[in-house]
């Protein structure tokens, strides 16, 4: 099941129409070129060297405001293309192309759920981790509970908000807590970095373990708290094309241009790290 993060550049595709979006990348797809990355399909060649058509992009949910910007610079960059992107979970992401959804790139939040597709023989080729991310607290605007700590989430009469264990984020709060030796129980537990921060911007809860790149998109909806325990928690974001992609010469284009020094620019400045 995909989560309910699946945004593009331009508008809204439900997951329920990954199906006919394929089909839109499939007539629309171009030709290898010779300069490029070879996709090892028998497509006749088209008379444009560009890419063109759609190309499918599925991207952790903490990427959401890098990859928009960066699809946006794509589109600009390569007339006649559109990006499409699905946000969410990596967990869930991962668990809709092995069910057989439609992409043509895969962009995960760690390698363990990017080992999901690999074991599953859909990645062409080795993924390549691009940036890092790190954790941080986010709590209401002004942290009025005066959190300065992971240790401070464990006090009573407070309201954090966790993501899944499944999910990259909630992964690695585990382990930050292991690091601290703390345990935490949350009042939820969120299906993605998105939904988790989304509590706090409401006051639905006092905080939430984040990534930083997070609370720094937030801006002042939420106030971010640091802790040394997560270096112990460092994610690696693996990117790869997948096999049997519709739009093999895009997805590649796109792929060089997030691993590119543009790429990088917006990136890091959304809080990520170079890996």
């Amino acid at each position: 099941m995909m989560t309910r993060h699946i945004r593009r550049t331009r508008r809204t595709v439900p997951v329920a129409a990954a199906g006919a979006a394929a089909l839109l990348a499939l007539t629309a797809c171009s030709s290898s070129d010779s300069g490029g990355l070879s996709s090892g399909s028998s497509a006749s060649a088209s008379s444009s060297r560009e890419p063109s058509g759609t190309v499918t992009v599925f991207a952790a949910a903490s990427l959401e405001e890098s990859f928009t910007t960066l699809g946006e610079e794509f589109e600009e960059r390569h007339p006649g293309t559109e990006v499409t992107f699905n946000f969410g979970g990596s967990d869930s992401l991962a668990s809709g192309i092995t069910s057989g959804a439609p992409a043509d790139v895969f962009a995960a939040a760690s390698t363990r759920t990017m080992k999901i597709v690999t074991d599953a023989g859909l990645a062409d080729g080795t993924p390549a981790a691009f940036v890092r991310n790190e954790l941080e607290i986010a709590t209401l605007p002004g942290n009025p509970d005066g959190i300065s700590s992971l240790k401070d989430l464990t006090g009573s009469g407070l309201k954090v908000v966790l993501c899944d264990e499944k999910v990259p984020c909630g992964a690695a709060a585990q382990k930050a807590l292991e690091a601290g030796g703390l345990e935490l129980t949350p009042v939820s537990y969120e299906q993605d970095v998105k939904s988790a921060l989304t509590k706090v911007e409401l006051k639905e809860a006092d905080a939430a373990v984040v990534y930083r790149t997070d609370v720094r998109a937030a801006g002042d909806k939420v106030a971010g708290v640091t802790f040394p325990e997560s270096a112990d928690a460092v994610n690696d974001y693996p990117i790869t094309l997948l096999k049997d992609a519709p739009n093999t010469a895009a997805a590649k284009a796109f792929i060089e241009l997030v691993r590119s020094d543009e790429g990088q620019r917006v990136l890091t400045e959304a809080g990520f790290r170079k890996p």
